[in-house]
């Protein structure tokens, strides 16, 4: 069955940018398909129900097809869509939305307002994470090379589902030109170095992953490099080779982990050039955005989103909000002004500490920042007793969604209006479902657009209390 070809016709996209097919009885799921293509596939793995299959040959392009500018485009999983227009990758977007409220939150009649796009919808990332690894992926044309077996060293983004391969990568669309030359600049100083890169099977070696962050407000640039030990001698190396070739660059920042996970965030961090944080705006607020801080990675588009939060929540001088879930405090920071007060909740201690200095930084005085899990933290005797209720919460949870326990509590306290902030439709039509279920009305949804060429949506959902 695996080798078997056939032809279909894609007749939609799915959520995750796959062409969807149909094909007796049985959905096809169509890698890099556009909806309105005839193709001819391989199948990769079939179900009872379903079957995942990959292109071999277009018979007949879509009308909605177009040539992606990015050579990596079908190998590389950064951009799903940029086979496809702008507007109509908006338009999958909104379907996305619209189709996940129906079929999993059952809120047929839920409003969803038309999604807002991008101005930039290449170059917009202000941050960027790639990998370094001693097994890249082999395309078609290396795979001919003699030199290939010489040169296994990658420096890229991880191959779609395969964590132990690395695309190589020269030049990314989603990044900035200067990203692009620190990124090449940085693969050939490890060439010409001979340093060895950490291998998931042994767990030895130096190198393990270079990130790349900017300010749109600032013009700032940070490189992290982030390396299983300490080794002065190379980053001073390092350091003076990137300043020299790319003198945009601010600060050089060297993070050492001994993890085994995969996760760029160090355990110790020593800062070899500049004052190892660069300074961002959104709106009138300013933000210290160090190495393992977390921050919106399309800045341009986070002001919008942050807009919007504001305005829809209708927010009162009087209003004591609660941020769940809140990370490094932006939208509490951010909505300061026009409420009483902002309690923000957030597991990460390292974020929470990010959150004070940020409210330092801006001079707040009404915002507090708890640290610990939310369930316990929202259930405890102590936090009961406090008396503080909400007028207003806030939730902007991982792709995961929120917890049915914290759920449960927000719906119990009964704010006013509920303001979910969500990047996954799916986790967010099965938590609007539980919502509306407690005597919570959905106003509307807004989906927005923060990564253009993926298939990722951010959405606000708006909810008013009934009682």
């Amino acid at each position: 069955m695996q080798s078997k070809e056939i032809v279909l016709n894609i007749e939609a996209l799915e959520f995750e940018g796959k062409g969807v097919a149909h094909f007796e009885g049985k959905v096809y799921f169509v890698a890099g398909g556009v909806p309105g293509d005839v193709v001819k596939c391989k199948i990769k793995k079939s179900r009872k129900s379903y079957a995942e299959a990959e292109i071999i040959e277009i018979l007949r392009p879509s009308g909605k097809r177009i040539v992606p500018l990015c050579k990596h485009f079908g190998v590389c999983g950064g951009c799903r869509l940029q086979h496809i227009g702008y507007e109509d990758q908006l338009q999958y977007k909104q379907k996305a939305v619209e189709d996940a409220l129906r079929h999993i939150g059952g809120l047929s009649e839920a409003k969803v307002l038309p999604i807002i796009g991008a101005d930039n919808i290449f170059h917009y990332r202000n941050k960027m994470e790639f990998t370094f690894s001693d097994k890249k992926w082999l395309l078609e044309e290396d795979k001919l090379s003699e030199t290939i077996f010489k040169d296994s060293f990658g420096l890229g983004l991880h191959i779609p589902n395969r964590y132990d391969k690395v695309l190589d990568i020269e030049k990314c669309w989603l990044q900035n030109e200067v990203f692009n030359r620190i990124l090449n600049l940085t693969r050939d100083f490890v060439k010409e170095q001979k340093l060895s890169v950490y291998s998931n099977k042994t767990h030895e070696g130096y190198l393990r992953h270079l990130m790349i962050r900017t300010s749109a407000y600032s013009g700032e640039i940070m490189i992290n490099l982030v390396t299983s030990t300490h080794n002065l001698e190379v980053m001073d190396r390092y350091t003076e080779h990137i300043i020299k070739n790319v003198p945009e660059v601010t600060t050089v920042v060297n993070n050492v982990t001994t993890r085994m996970s995969k996760v760029a965030i160090g355990e110790e961090e020593k800062v070899y050039y500049g004052n190892g944080y660069i300074l961002e705006k959104l709106g009138k607020c300013l933000f210290k955005i160090s190495a393992n801080s977390f921050f919106q990675t399309n800045t341009e588009q986070a002001a919008k989103l942050y807009d919007l939060v504001k305005d829809y929540s209708n927010f009162k001088n009087t209003d004591v909000v609660y941020d769940l879930y809140c990370g490094t405090g932006s939208i509490a920071i951010y909505i300061s002004d026009y409420v009483k007060e902002v309690i923000g909740i957030e597991l990460v201690e390292s974020a929470v500490n990010d959150a004070r200095k940020n409210v330092e930084l801006n001079n707040i005085k009404n915002c507090i920042f708890i640290q610990g899990d939310l369930k316990e933290i929202l259930t405890s005797k102590d936090f009961k007793k406090s008396g503080i209720k909400p007028d207003i919460v806030i939730l902007d949870p991982p792709r995961s969604g929120v917890h049915p326990t914290v759920l449960k509590v927000v719906s119990d306290v009964r704010p006013r209006i509920i303001t979910y902030v969500s990047c996954n439709p799916t986790t967010l039509s099965r938590d609007l479902k539980i919502l509306s279920q407690s005597e919570y009305q959905v106003l509307f949804i807004q989906p927005v657009d923060m990564f253009p060429q993926t298939y990722h949506i951010e959405s606000i959902a708006v909810l008013e209390s009934l009682k």
